[in-house]
């Protein structure tokens, strides 16, 4: 007789600023919108305000649950984690102040929600001033890269302003992530459980709701290519920790490397990742993520659909009943 199992991710609720979104019955499509000259993936193409908020207007007309608008790149070897000249033993200087960041953000996020005022926001920062101001301006998350480690006066503006929060594991800041160690799957795996629970205490400490955080393995923050694979498919383990998974793994570098066979045996450049982007897609949903951060939002919401009617067949195919779809 086979054994009833539980359905991997479960069904739960995210407690945001002003409103609460259900996560697991279907996988929640987080579009990004960077408000930079320098990211990775898209630097450069929606600097311009009037640019961003209809890059903004679009995605959500493809179907995204959420909004994501960042306006500091954290790409490898960027100054992003340091909040002034005497942060770190380098002195280094923040590549964004927070001055500077609220100037690009704000602005796209006033006129979005001007346009849109059902839309969910969530703000790309780690800065407690630029989350403030946001969150001030209509924000419902913030997603934090660095877990609330960067910013110690970060998770006391989230727990005050009681938003949706997402923490991300970040092995080191992005100007140290070319020199970190290679790790086995399991050192990489307890690494980042490790990591992604120091997260939970600081927010647990500052009186953040666990029903508020989703968490984000971090692919590519300070783990290299293989490592990135090896993470993907232990990603499931993580959901011990009790919080619902983010997976953001679009345009990611390890992605291009899987397709070097393909390319002269050299990375897929960044505009060649759109198809093996969905492939990382379907697997981090198929390993547990509720939610799926992209760039294209209109065939990630397809892909989603496949991967999600494959979690129901599974869960119906262990004793589960199946859950409604999009």
């Amino acid at each position: 007789m086979k054994e009833d199992k539980p359905p991997i991710r479960g069904i739960t609720q995210w407690k945001l600023r002003a409103r609460t979104l259900e996560l697991g019955r279907r996988t929640l499509v987080m579009g990004v919108v960077n408000v930079t000259p320098d990211s990775f993936s898209d630097g450069g193409f929606f600097v311009e305000p009037e640019v961003a908020i209809a890059q903004a207007i679009r995605l959500l007309e493809d179907g995204a649950d959420v909004l994501d608008l960042g306006a500091e790149s954290t790409r490898p070897g960027s100054r992003a984690g340091f909040l002034s000249a005497a942060a770190g033993s380098s002195g280094t200087a923040p590549a964004v102040s927070a001055e500077e960041e609220q100037a690009r953000l704000l602005p796209v996020l006033e006129a979005i929600l001007e346009a849109r005022p059902e839309a969910i926001v969530s703000v790309d920062t780690y800065k407690a001033e630029t989350a403030r101001a946001a969150l001030a301006a209509g924000a419902e998350i913030v997603n934090d890269v660095s877990g609330f480690f960067w910013d110690s006066g970060l998770a006391s503006v989230c727990a005050e302003a009681g938003c949706g929060v997402v923490l991300m594991h970040t092995r080191g800041r992005p100007d140290e992530w070319a020199a970190q160690p290679q790790l086995t799957p399991d050192a990489l795996l307890e690494t980042v459980r490790s990591g992604l629970q120091l997260s939970l205490d600081k927010a647990s400490a500052a009186g953040i709701a666990a029903e508020s955080i989703v968490l984000d393995p971090g692919y590519g923050f300070g783990k290299s290519g293989q490592e990135n694979f090896a993470l993907l498919a232990r990603q499931a383990e993580l959901l011990a920790l009790g919080r619902p998974l983010l997976a953001g793994v679009s345009r990611k570098s390890f992605l291009g490397q899987a397709l070097a066979p393909l390319y002269g045996g050299k990375p897929a450049p960044t505009e060649a990742r759109e198809t093996v982007s969905l492939a990382g897609l379907v697997a981090a949903i198929l390993h547990g993520a509720s939610v799926v951060r992209v760039h294209q939002v209109r065939a990630a919401v397809e892909a989603a659909l496949v991967a999600d009617a494959v979690v129901r067949g599974r869960d119906q195919g262990s004793g589960v009943r199946g859950q409604a779809g999009r």
